[in-house]
């Protein structure tokens, strides 16, 4: 594993499902793998698909890598999953690598997972190379011409191109936030830390492609067959034979550039006239021509001995002379152009090596974070002298040794080593299940020094913080590396040390990771940013053991199941249940059959899916019903009114998406100091992001931006504080309410419970100020309600935390909350002081507030005409337009919404994109599939929230409606009512329907005739 820096590459393998990734590690391990792999059976055995179900299913549904040697090299390669449910395998794959290997299917051309992987490369900073597979079918089942194919792969890199400018431009636009940021700092007299502005920003890299086939980035390759190019190979070939200069044909083999044979030289489009492009001339024709001669079969044996003479290749007899015309092309093609050497050799020249490409993906993965002023000069020292290390790939033995944990794995006992005698190890307790079937082992990259079994590290989680004298115990913890293997696909090799830039399994730390961490030699190091996953986990099943006798035994799996898998979320619900929560209907089988299988071994009862909603109100609503809700605590001491109303779209993503920040900085914490050096504040770039979405929202509605106004009112988020609901200051002088001295009626004197804009002071929306108390109200009084604003915000929070509708959160909701309490009577305070701690006997009066919030809270809801919310689901699927009828049929069954329809040029295959609503999804892949006989493929991604338009109380009031309807008992139910009774009741409420259905007849299961 002690390898020189230099020499070693670290990549992955990116693509959309089914376009050939496992087929082509196949063919690179059968190369470069050293003889763990026939080449014969390259493309066959399906090698980094170890488990039983990849191969069953045929895809890929966990990342595995391997070690490989070429050319005096060490490439480790990682083989991720296309499936969109198992993004959080290319997340941990994509963190581990330098760079990456994209493929694109040039019949299907780029899809929504092709996308996806682009950008996790592109927030990664991971380099990328384009690798367009599958060209023996444009020949074989397309029967495109040469001029047909090269239009179409342009077109193909023409289109990733512009995603990947789609990403330039987003970074861009964020670097221009940052610079206007910084010059409004320092307008406002504040230095400004970076010196960037307009004209220091440079756009040469804009400018250029990101892939083309003149950088040598982009290869042409058919891993079935087992061949792949790039233009730089035939550069060489036609330099001596036509005399051009080697520089010249590079750029001349792809584009607009053509060859004149009469006049021998290489000229523009302008001047060709009718000849055909150099890359169509010179590289496509001649693959044509070997493809009909091999699938002539006798016919073209002639043809292919000339080949196979000019080439100088060394083929068998028995090979050419094979029946079977698709072993001949193979024998020719993998000898003439071996995919192992053409895509190895790109590796080499493009991908950077670790020291290169850690010198500036530090910035994102290992960002530097601002040190409080009290922190000593040695920590600060240590700290620096640690993030050099990390910069450099240092891979000293006495460099400070930094590794990165991106997930924990389980292998069975039959993969591990043969020569460790396992049972005799002493095993650390989460390194082996119970059963002694399955050991857990870290899925690891070594960023600086050398790790060493036997070694004593420190364990990071990802809220260490090396400036705080004092830590909790889970954040900082001491392992021992019990083990190191270099992972060969279904094997491990042992290995003594690891040097940094390799990537390792280490075994010991089970006790100490659940799903990711940093390990350090030193406690002065700070912990690697966290992954970036595409999608979250939003279908949730319920889970028991068939027998109660084997609880236990189903705790203890649910353990090992939250640890094996980077993505799974397992929870234990209020009413006792255990939830596992995945990324869609293949991620949670999987779940579920490691769990009965390898992890727990027991007998399962599985629920229906059990899918999230929200829940609002509408926003185009004309007729309110009331402008508010008034409630009083039991006592009648506390008068509550309610106001409620619809936030905008674009502002309640923003705060769904941010959760995170805000939680870190509601919580007390300090300020996240995780953004990338040189950048604005994160917390100034929220600022600006909530300002722009609520001034948006107001132009769009030719308002005076009157949300931007209550930015600087925002008194608490919820639910949990932190969701995308907000409780506003209520604005007295506004609302023309009467201040301290009389009540809401004018008959008592009272104090109000003000609060105070807590949020907007952190966000930098309002000056935090010192409150001033009410010169007319009594001092007692109006220290009691400074007391209970904590109580109006845990109303607030129950409220939105379970909606009146089915007990869902809320989403998207300003509420605005005006309380006034009185003074207690005489027999009150006399009661108050008898029993400390208790108003009346209603109980105690802060828990009557809280109370009343939360019923006054649900009740506005209720009165501005509540709306599910449901989350959607992007749809891509593909099929032929025979099938395209029973396509549409199973989506409309489904309540998809169809956004466009698009043919793929040259083919009878139709791609549709929908939106269809995750509650719907379920056993959709197997319906569609059995609709279509097998000719549609679909792809699931969640999207977005969206509000049904359905009314779930919905009564006739117009001359229309009751014509069609009458009094309203014969309305049927609507889409939106029926899922809120599915949810009621499966969460045991109270369900308004019809026990008695025909009372007039007794009805009986026997027909009698």
């Amino acid at each position: 594993m002690e390898r020189e820096t230099a020499r070693t590459r670290n990549i992955c393998i990116l693509a959309h499902v089914d376009h050939g990734k496992t087929t082509l590690a196949d063919h690179l391990i059968a190369g470069a793998g050293g003889g763990v792999l026939h080449p014969k059976q390259a493309g066959k055995l399906r090698y980094l698909d170890y488990r039983d179900d990849e191969q069953q299913r045929a895809i890929t549904m966990k990342s595995a890598s391997i070690a490989l040697r070429f050319q005096g090299h060490s490439v480790n390669l990682i083989d991720s999953p296309g499936h969109i449910d198992f993004c959080s395998e290319v997340s941990t794959a994509v963190r581990l690598s330098d760079g990456a290997l994209v493929l694109v299917d040039v019949c299907e051309g780029v899809h929504i997972q092709t996308h996806a992987v682009l950008r996790q490369a592109w927030m990664e900073q991971v380099k990328p190379c384009l690798v367009l597979n599958k060209m023996d079918r444009l020949i074989t089942e397309l029967k495109l011409t040469p001029l047909e194919a090269y239009t179409r792969m342009k077109g193909i890199i023409s289109e990733v191109n512009s995603i990947m400018s789609g990403f330039r431009s987003e970074k861009y636009l964020s670097d221009v936030d940052s610079i206007l940021a910084g010059a409004e700092e320092k307008a406002n007299g504040r230095e400004q830390e970076d010196g960037d502005s307009f004209d220091d920003y440079d756009d040469s890299e804009s400018e250029k492609d990101v892939f083309s086939p003149q950088q040598g980035n982009v290869a042409f390759s058919s891993a079935v067959d087992g061949w792949a190019f790039r233009t730089y190979q035939f550069a060489e070939l036609y330099r001596a034979k036509r005399g051009f200069s080697l520089a010249s044909l590079r750029k001349s083999l792809w584009g607009d550039f053509y060859f004149l044979p009469k006049e021998e030289k290489i000229v523009g489009k302008k001047a060709a006239g009718k000849h055909k492009p150099m890359f169509v001339q010179f590289i496509l024709e001649p693959l044509w021509q070997v493809y009909k001669a091999c699938m002539e079969g006798k016919q073209g044996i002639e043809m292919l001995n000339k080949v196979v003479e000019k080439m100088k290749l060394t083929i068998s007899v028995r090979e050419l002379q094979n029946r079977d015309p698709k072993i001949v092309l193979q024998a020719v093609m993998s000898k003439w152009l071996p995919l192992h050497d053409n895509i190895l050799s790109m590796v080499l020249e493009v991908l950077p090596d670790p020291a290169t490409a850690q010198a500036y993906r530090t910035t994102t993965m290992y960002p530097r974070r601002l040190v409080a002023s009290n922190t000593s000069q040695d920590v600060e020292a240590e700290l620096e002298a640690v993030r050099r290390a990390v910069e450099s790939c240092d891979d000293r033995p006495e460099a400070p040794c930094v590794t990165f944990v991106s997930k924990m794995f389980a292998v069975p006992v039959e993969m591990m080593p043969r020569g460790e005698d396992l049972f005799k190890t002493d095993w650390n307790a989460g390194d082996m299940d119970a059963s002694h079937r399955e050991c857990f082992l870290a899925f690891a990259r070594v960023f600086s020094g050398v790790i060493s079994v036997g070694q004593h590290v420190f364990v990071l989680s990802a809220l260490y913080d090396p400036t705080e004298a004092q830590q909790e115990k889970k954040n900082l913890q001491v392992a021992r590396v019990e083990a190191l293997y270099s992972m060969m696909g279904r094997g491990l090799e042992p290995c003594d040390k690891a040097t940094a830039g390799n990537v390792v399994a280490i075994r010991g730390l089970g006790q100490y990771i659940l799903k990711s961490a940093t390990l350090s030699s030193t406690q002065n190091c700070w912990p690697f940013a966290g992954l970036n996953f595409q999608a979250a986990p939003i279908v949730r099943v319920a889970v028991e053991s068939s027998d109660p006798a084997n609880m236990a035994a189903l705790s203890r799996g649910l353990r090992l199941l939250n640890r094996a898998d980077p993505f799974v979320e397992v929870s234990l619900s209020s009413t006792g249940e255990h939830v596992i929560s995945a990324a869609g209907e293949v991620h949670l089988e999987l779940c579920i059959k490691d769990l009965k299988e390898r992890f727990a071994c027991v007998e399962l009862e599985v629920s229906p899916p059990l899918v999230a909603f929200r829940e609002t109100i509408d926003e185009n609503a004309t007729e309110v019903k009331t402008d508010y809700v008034e409630v009083t605590t039991p006592n009648g001491r506390c008068t509550i009114r309610v106001h409620v109303a619809r936030m905008p779209n674009a502002l309640t993503q923003l705060l769904d998406e941010s959760s995170e920040l805000l939680k870190n900085l509601v919580s007390g914490k300090k300020k996240p100091q995780t953004a990338i050096e040189g950048k604005a504040d994160p917390v100034e770039a929220l600022k600006a992001r909530l300002l722009a979405a609520a001034s948006g929202d107001s132009e769009k509605k030719k308002g005076d931006g009157s949300f931007e106004k209550e930015l600087k009112r925002i008194w608490a988020l919820g639910p949990r504080g932190v969701g995308p609901n907000i409780l506003l200051v209520p604005d007295y002088d506004r609302l023309g309410r009467p201040k301290g001295g009389t009540s809401i009626d004018g008959s008592t004197s009272t104090a109000e419970i003000r609060g105070s804009p807590y949020v907007s002071e952190l966000l930098g929306f309002a000056v935090a100020h010192k409150q001033s108390t009410d010169p007319e109200s009594s001092g007692l009084l109006s220290a009691e309600a400074d007391g209970l604003e904590g109580n109006i915000v845990a109303g607030f929070q129950l409220a939105t935390g379970a909606g009146p509708l089915c007990e869902e959160p809320l989403w998207g909701l300003v509420f605005t909350v005006e309380a006034f309490i009185s003074e207690a009577s005489t027999a009150e305070s006399a009661e108050s002081q008898n029993q400390p701690g208790t108003s009346t006997s209603y109980g105690v009066f802060s828990g009557q507030v809280i109370t009343a919030v939360k019923e006054a809270c649900r009740a506005a809801v209720l009165h501005r005409y509540p709306r599910l919310v449901e989350a959607m689901y992007l749809c891509e699927v593909s099929t032929t337009s025979q099938y395209l009828g029973q396509m549409y049929g199973v989506l409309a069954k489904r309540r998809a919404r169809v956004l466009k329809e698009e043919m793929r040029e040259g083919t009878d295959m139709f791609t549709v994109h929908a939106f269809m609503p995750v509650a719907e999804s379920f056993g959709f892949a197997d319906e569609l599939r059995r609709k279509t006989s097998g000719a549609a493929s679909p792809q699931l991604m969640l999207s977005h929230w969206e509000a049904l338009a359905e009314d779930p109380f919905f009564v006739p009031k117009t001359e229309e409606e009751l014509e069609e309807f009458g009094d309203g008992s014969s309305v049927p139910q609507n889409t939106a009512r029926k899922l809120i009774d599915a949810v009621r009741r499966r969460k045991g409420l109270h369900v308004e329907e019809k026990v008695v259905r025909h009372a007039t007849k007794q009805r009986t299961l026997a027909r009698k005739v």
